[in-house]
């Protein structure tokens, strides 16, 4: 997930942001602080990888367990 895809799923349900630059040239945003705000989504993003991989176990397949590898390994990259 990038920052535009986050930024943009919080606006889309209600959260505000922006981002000011003030006369010293300092970023900052106004609103939610973007930074938890990626280390919520990360946790929320591994919460479900890890259901996901789990699904893909349950079916005792060999082809399963490759699933849930490559599902969990998306969380390394």
């Amino acid at each position: 997930m990038t920052k535009e895809d986050i930024i943009r799923m919080a606006l889309g349900v209600g959260m505000y942001y922006r981002e000011i630059e003030d006369e010293f040239h300092t970023s900052y945003s106004d609103g939610i602080c973007l930074e938890e705000l990626q280390r919520f989504a990360a946790l929320v993003a591994a919460h479900e990888r890890e259901a996901c991989a789990k699904i893909c176990e349950e079916t005792g397949w060999n082809q399963g367990k490759m699933y849930a590898k490559d599902i969990r390994a998306r969380g390394q990259a």
